[in-house]
C-alpha cells in the first residue's frame, strides 16, 4: 500500500491505555508469588485457578502502588473506590470474568508532562502534557501459547491474577513521536516510584493505542485500536503508520472501520484482528466478594481499632515519594550548569545520570567537560556495541582517572581519548598503567618541542609565508604536523605559542 498521497489537512488523534504490572511479591487477590520465568503453572493458587469456594483477599502493596502512582501523576485519589466483574470468556481467565474497577476507580483526573527532542537539529527540548483520565486496579490474565505444529493451545496461569494498573490517557496526542515520549516518561516515573519495573520485553508494560484522524474543527473520526505494542519505538511506528493508513483510506473515498489491529514489527504495518462494530456486552456487575476500597488522608482519620498495616494512608504514601524524572532534569541543569537537552539524555538513559554524577565527584574536570565525555565517548561505544550503561567495561572511577591525568597536564586531550579506547579493550588496567606502558605522557621538554617546531617550520616554507600574509588558519596545519611528530604528546598551548613566534 502506498501511503504518500494522504491529504495534509487531516490530523491524527492518539489516546493510550497502558497496562502496568505492579511490582509486588504476590498477586492482587491471592498469595501466589509473582515471577516472570518460573516453570509454567507453578505459581497458581486455588483462587487463581478459580476453584469453587475460593475468595479474593486484596493485596495492600498493590493498593499503595496505585495510590503512589496516582499522586506522582497529580491525580485525585478517590477515598472510596469499587471493584467490578467484567465478564468475557478467555481460556486463560479461569473464572470467566476479570475483577477490575469500572464504576469508580482508585485515581482520576491526572496529568503527565513529557518531553521529546524537536527542532531542525533534534536538540530542542519540546515539553507537552497529556491528561490522565483514570488509574484502575485489575487482574492480569494468564497466557495462551499456540502450538501450530501440534494444532493445540497450552495455557500458563502463572500470570493470571497478577496486579495491574490500567492507566487511561485522554486523546491529547497527535503522532507516534509524542506517544512514544509519553510512554517513556511514564516508564521512568513508574521505575523511579518502584511501582512497576517497566520492562516492555517481559510484558510488564503493555500499550494499546487508539488512533483516529479528522480535520481540525470537525468531530473526531472513527478510531481503531492497535493492541499490545511491546516497545516505545514500535509504538511510534505503529501509530504513524495507522494515521497515514487512515488518511489514505479517506482520501480514496473509503470509510475507516472501527476495529482492533495488531502491529507487525517486520513490515511496519498494522493488521486487522477483529472488528468492534458489535459492542461487546461485558455484563459489568459489582464484585460481591470485595467491600469498597477505602483510602484515608491521615492516620487520625482511619477507623479506630484497625491496625495501621491494614489501611492505606495518603499522608504516609506522600512522604515516600522519590525524586521524579522531571525534578532530576531540573536539578542536573541547576547543579551542574549543563544544557536541558543533555539532562534529558542523562535521565532517559537507564543508569547514565548516576554514572555522570559519580564521574563528577571523582574528577577535577568541570561538569561540562564530563558531559562531553559521557555523551560522546562513552555513549558512542555503548551504542556501537549495543550495551547498557551497567555493562560498560569502564567504571566512572576509571573515566575520572583519565580526566584527572588530562587536567593535571600529564596527557593531552587526544591521548586521553586513546587511553579511554585502551581501557575499553583492557578494563583490568588503570589509566596510569596504560600511559606508562605505552609512553603516552606529555613531552614537557621545551627545548625538544622548540626543535620539532623549527623542523616543521623549515620544511614548510609555503605555509609559513601564507601565515605571514595573514592566513592564520594555516597555523593549525603546522600544529597538526608537530603533534604527529610527538604522537599527540606535546602541550598544544605551548606548541601554538612557539609556532606563532617562529612564523611572525
Amino acid at each position: 500500500m502506498t501511503l504518500i498521497s494522504a491529504p495534509q489537512d487531516l490530523v491524527g488523534v492518539v489516546g493510550l491505555e497502558i497496562h502496568a504490572q505492579i511490582h509486588s511479591n504476590t498477586k492482587l487477590f491471592s498469595g501466589s508469588q509473582v515471577g516472570f520465568q518460573a516453570p509454567p503453572n507453578s505459581l497458581v493458587s486455588f483462587f487463581d485457578a478459580s476453584l469453587p469456594g475460593t475468595l479474593p483477599v486484596l493485596n495492600r502493596r498493590c493498593v499503595e502502588a496505585a495510590v503512589m502512582t496516582g499522586l506522582a501523576l497529580n491525580c485525585t485519589i478517590n477515598r472510596k473506590s469499587l471493584f467490578d466483574r467484567k465478564h468475557y470468556f478467555y481460556a486463560d481467565l479461569p473464572a470467566g470474568y476479570q475483577i477490575t474497577q469500572q464504576r469508580l476507580p482508585i485515581a482520576v483526573d491526572g496529568t503527565l508532562t513529557y518531553s521529546h527532542l524537536g527542532g531542525r537539529k533534534r536538540n530542542t527540548v519540546v515539553t507537552k502534557s497529556v491528561r490522565i483520565k483514570q488509574i484502575q486496579l485489575e487482574q492480569d490474565s494468564g497466557k495462551s501459547l499456540h502450538d501450530d505444529y501440534r494444532s493445540q493451545t497450552l495455557i500458563d496461569l502463572n500470570r493470571a491474577g497478577v496486579g495491574l494498573m490500567e492507566l487511561v490517557m485522554e486523546p491529547d496526542m497527535s503522532c507516534g513521536e509524542e506517544a512514544a515520549a509519553a510512554v517513556r516518561e511514564m516508564q521512568l516515573i513508574l521505575q523511579a516510584l518502584g511501582t512497576c519495573q517497566g520492562n516492555m520485553a517481559e510484558g510488564q508494560l503493555r500499550v494499546d493505542a487508539n488512533v483516529s484522524v479528522h480535520r481540525p474543527g470537525d468531530p473526531w473520526g472513527i478510531r481503531t485500536e492497535v493492541k499490545n505494542i511491546n516497545s516505545a519505538r514500535n509504538l511510534a511506528r505503529a501509530i504513524d503508520y495507522e494515521i497515514q493508513r487512515q488518511m489514505f483510506v479517506l482520501e480514496s473515498g473509503g470509510t475507516v472501520q472501527n476495529e482492533t489491529r495488531s502491529f507487525d514489527g517486520k513490515t511496519g504495518h498494522t493488521i486487522p484482528m477483529r472488528d468492534k462494530e458489535g459492542l461487546q456486552d461485558y455484563r459489568f456487575m459489582p464484585e460481591p466478594n470485595l467491600p469498597p476500597l477505602m483510602v484515608y488522608e491521615a492516620c487520625s482519620t482511619a477507623p479506630p481499632g484497625v491496625a495501621p498495616s491494614q489501611v492505606v494512608v495518603l499522608e504516609e504514601v506522600r512522604k515516600r515519594l522519590p525524586e521524579l524524572p522531571s525534578f532530576r532534569r531540573q536539578r542536573l541543569v541547576e547543579t551542574y550548569g549543563i544544557l536541558p537537552e543533555h539532562s534529558f539524555t542523562l535521565v532517559n538513559e537507564d543508569g547514565l545520570m548516576d554514572y555522570f554524577e559519580a564521574v563528577v565527584k571523582e574528577t577535577k574536570a568541570g561538569p561540562k567537560k564530563v558531559i562531553g565525555w559521557v555523551m560522546n565517548e562513552l555513549q558512542g561505544l555503548l551504542h556501537q556495541q549495543n550495551l547498557s550503561v551497567s555493562q560498560s567495561p569502564i567504571s566512572p572511577q576509571a573515566l575520572a582517572q583519565v580526566l584527572n591525568l588530562q587536567e593535571n597536564g600529564q596527557i593531552s586531550s587526544s591521548i586521553a581519548k586513546q587511553v579511554f579506547q585502551e581501557l575499553w579493550k583492557t578494563p583490568g588496567k588503570t589509566a596510569q598503567q596504560i600511559v606508562k606502558e605505552q609512553d603516552l605522557g606529555m613531552v614537557n621538554d621545551s627545548i625538544e618541542i622548540h626543535r620539532i617546531c623549527q623542523k616543521v617550520v623549515d620544511s614548510h616554507p609555503d605555509q609559513v609565508q601564507a601565515i605571514r600574509s595573514g592566513n592564520k588558519k594555516v597555523l593549525n596545519k603546522l600544529m597538526g604536523l608537530v603533534q604527529k611528530e610527538t604522537k599527540g604528546r606535546a602541550d598544544p598551548v605551548l606548541v601554538r605559542a612557539i609556532l606563532e613566534q617562529k612564523t611572525s
